[in-house]
């Protein structure tokens, strides 16, 4: 028996940078709809479906089979902010405000609510949006784990899988060869993906941003290492690790995008600083957006399904301007304002940090 419920038409988006979990996502909060007597219209490529008028219903076929599978079948992007939209004039890029178009096409389609899943840039877009009388739900999402006001954001335990078992893989290579091999990770400014893909892949060396490292002590762990007769080290460094008094590593800008930074490169530099200290031989291993494809890990699975499923509840219940969030082992929800009033960075008393050094892993510092 369907229940009954003013709420009939919801649009789901899911913006920012794609990860294992958004299907699973999409799955569970279209499943539920025809209980509660909605329709889900899905949003094309994030908000660039709300400013361009790209949607499509999504019925209970169009989910079936989703849950394992990667990426999400409504398609993203992380250069489609409706405040900060990129056009092109006179052969240039003018940053232009299109959020009117967001809120006109979302009249246009008659949506009573909106659900948007995506990490702290889609989190702050959709309280702008919310400020302009849309009904938003937000689901949090990164691989960066650096949104505050939930204990975890679903795509981290599948990333840091990823970083884990390539260190696995390197570390057999790096043996063999006697070498140093680094290897970069994603993250942007939070370390979490270093932190945990490196104590759970065994790296002997752990670089993040919270953290700045002393080139120094990053060789004397090195050598420290071989006069115990151990002759190669795995280093994991997250891509905004920066030395003291130094800076991040960035490999371009991107203007279309909200923060145009666009980090790397720091890998290739801890690897030849390393080899210009200690004389060993080193590689660098960059895993780049190997952390972000390929199925979910069963944990995401579920919480991404959780996640689905509550937002959609709250929707029932006009809930609105409030993120789903996991306290604890349950889901609950928090106003989005306070979910993106800061950043969710590697704290120095950490229960990760404390154990990475209680089992000789260097931070550098």
């Amino acid at each position: 028996m369907p229940k009954r419920n003013e709420i009939r038409r919801i649009g789901l988006l899911t913006g920012g940078g794609d990860c294992p979990g958004l299907n699973a996502v999409i799955r569970g909060v279209t499943k539920p709809a025809e209980d509660y007597g909605m329709s889900v219209y899905g949003l094309l490529d994030g908000f660039e479906g709300l400013v361009e008028g790209k949607a499509r219903e999504l019925k209970n076929s169009d989910v079936s089979g989703i849950l394992a599978r990667g990426g999400t079948i409504l398609g993203s992007s992380n250069k489609g902010d409706p405040f900060h939209w990129p056009v092109e004039v006179n052969g240039k890029i003018e940053i232009q405000d299109k959020s009117d178009a967001a809120v006109q096409n979302y009249k246009t389609w008659g949506l009573d609510a909106l659900i948007a899943v995506g990490g702290d840039g889609t989190m702050h877009i959709a309280h702008k949006l919310s400020q302009k009388g849309i009904n938003v739900i937000g689901v949090p999402k990164t691989i960066d784990n650096d949104l505050d006001a939930t204990d975890v954001t679903f795509g981290h335990d599948s990333a840091v899988f990823v970083v884990a078992e390539a260190l696995d893989r390197l570390h057999t290579t790096a043996s063999s060869h006697h070498r140093v091999i680094v290897t970069e990770v994603m993250g942007r400014y939070a370390g979490w993906i270093a932190l945990h893909g490196g104590l759970s892949g065994g790296a002997d060396i752990i670089l993040i941003p919270e953290i700045p490292f002393s080139w120094d002590k990053v060789a004397e762990k090195i050598r420290e290492r071989e006069l115990k007769g151990k002759r190669f080290s795995l280093v994991c460094v997250a891509e905004g690790a920066k030395p003291i008094g130094g800076e991040v590593v960035a490999k371009g800008s991107d203007i279309k995008r909200t923060d145009p930074v666009q980090l790397g490169g720091i890998g290739k530099v801890v690897a030849d600083k390393i080899a210009e200290l200690t004389g060993r031989e080193t590689r660098v291993t960059v895993l780049g957006h190997l952390q972000r494809g390929g199925s979910p890990t069963p944990y995401d699975r579920i919480l991404s399904t959780k996640f689905g499923a509550f937002a959609i509840d709250l929707v029932a219940n006009k809930k609105f301007g409030k993120m789903v969030a996991l306290k604890g082992n349950e889901i609950k929800s928090v106003k989005i304002e306070d979910a993106i009033s800061k950043q969710k960075l590697v704290q120095l008393d950490d229960q990760g940090v404390f154990a990475a050094r209680a089992v000789g892993i260097s931070f550098g510092d």
